[in-house]
């Protein structure tokens, strides 16, 4: 029988008999289980359950069958594997599980009062990050230098070729205009009072 020819075995799950569709899922995809399972463990090392991949694949397989039919079983069998087992490389990736053995040895998100205030001092460090950053390229480079670095406003002049004062309206300017950043992002005089 070719792999091509439209048949009982490679015709739609539609046309096809549960029976019918039970049998073809034996004779030709559940025949290839032990090559499939050797490609995985050859190709992806990293995937602790090949089994759970095999799995996966067949019931796409079945569920794509009932769609349309599919001709070169063996080799859509692998494409499926392929994707099922890289999805699963790339989740890993992306979010591993680590297994714990002690539960008490966890760090545990502290839920009190501090943790509240933590978190709303983050924001508040980020929005004057942003703050910062809208000022005009030279303005905060001299405040990152004073307000941050601490350099004394002598050496800014120094380093940067300008004089003093210079120096001293360019950081009132950058506090000044942070300031207004702050309060028209809502943090406002009575914010700045706590």
């Amino acid at each position: 029988m070719s792999e091509s020819s439209t048949s009982p075995a490679s015709a739609p799950a539609c046309v096809a008999t549960p029976a019918e569709h039970a049998r073809w899922f034996v004779n030709e995809v559940h025949a290839h289980d032990a090559q499939v399972k050797a490609y995985l463990r050859g190709s992806f090392p990293s995937i602790r359950d090949v089994d759970d991949v095999v799995q996966e694949s067949y019931l796409r397989i079945w569920k794509a069958r009932t769609a349309q039919p599919i001709h070169s079983v063996r080799a859509f069998l692998f494409r499926v594997a392929r994707n099922v087992a890289l999805n699963l490389v790339d989740r890993q990736r992306i979010s591993p599980i680590d297994t714990v053995r002690d539960l008490e040895a966890l760090p545990v998100v502290e839920d009190g009062p501090n943790a509240a205030a933590n978190t709303c001092a983050r924001e508040e460090l980020l929005l004057l990050a942003r703050a910062i950053d809208s000022l005009p390229p030279r303005c905060r480079e001299i405040v990152i230098l004073r307000r941050i670095k601490n350099v004394s406003q002598r050496e800014i002049a120094a380093r940067l070729g300008i004089s003093e004062k210079t120096v001293e309206v360019q950081v009132v300017r950058g506090i000044r205009r942070c300031g207004d950043f702050l309060r028209r992002h809502g943090l406002g005089r009575d914010h700045e009072k706590r």
